[in-house]
């Protein structure tokens, strides 16, 4: 079972300079990456959080393809962009099934509660759990991020969202399936 979140420890202050200590001296990161973003031109991407790499992330296989490497003429004011019509259609974004637990709660307020993940996507976390949370609140949740997204093994995160969605299940009318967006993430470390 995942250990309670701390308030006011950062964990980061003890691990972070020997993280920065091996990118520097020894030319290799471990990276922990970001929840993936839109770039402008709507491409996804991640930056890892100790050596600010950034890698392209496709959400079709749910992978990191190649790193990116900023030119200055790609920050050139004025470029010129060529503008494509979107498709009225988009296909549902693609799915990681998951079966593993989760706490949540309302951002800084009450209690945590147990839950499981069902799923994780482009567009967020799909979980069952017997608390809801009101539709448009920031939420919290602590739970392993699988490494296809976090790209390391075993990493627990403290993730902020917004709550999309909270219904009855449908086979278990006790539980309640909750979707909830990802804002983003930061790594808890053991101490």
């Amino acid at each position: 079972m995942m250990s309670g979140v701390r308030h006011g420890h950062s964990p980061k202050r003890k691990i972070m300079p020997q993280k920065i200590l091996d990118v520097l001296m020894l030319g290799h990161c471990s990276h922990e990456f970001s929840w993936p973003r839109r770039a402008t031109d709507g491409d996804y991407y991640q930056v890892c959080l100790l050596c600010a790499a950034e890698y392209k992330y496709d959400w079709n296989t749910m992978r990191r393809t190649e790193r990116l490497e900023h030119a200055a003429a790609e920050n050139a004011v004025g470029r010129g962009r060529s503008h494509t019509k979107k498709p009225s259609w988009v296909p549902r974004a693609r799915r990681l099934k998951l079966d593993i637990p989760l706490r949540y709660r309302v951002k800084n307020l009450g209690t945590w509660s147990e839950g499981t993940i069902e799923n994780i996507s482009q567009s967020g976390v799909l979980f069952r759990g017997p608390e809801a949370l009101p539709v448009n609140a920031l939420a919290e949740m602590v739970f392993e991020m699988p490494e296809e997204i976090s790209g390391q093994k075993n990493s627990n995160v403290l993730c902020q969202g917004r709550v999309i969605r909270s219904k009855n299940a449908n086979d278990a009318p006790e539980a309640l399936s909750l979707v909830v967006s990802i804002l983003d993430y930061k790594f808890l470390h053991q101490d």
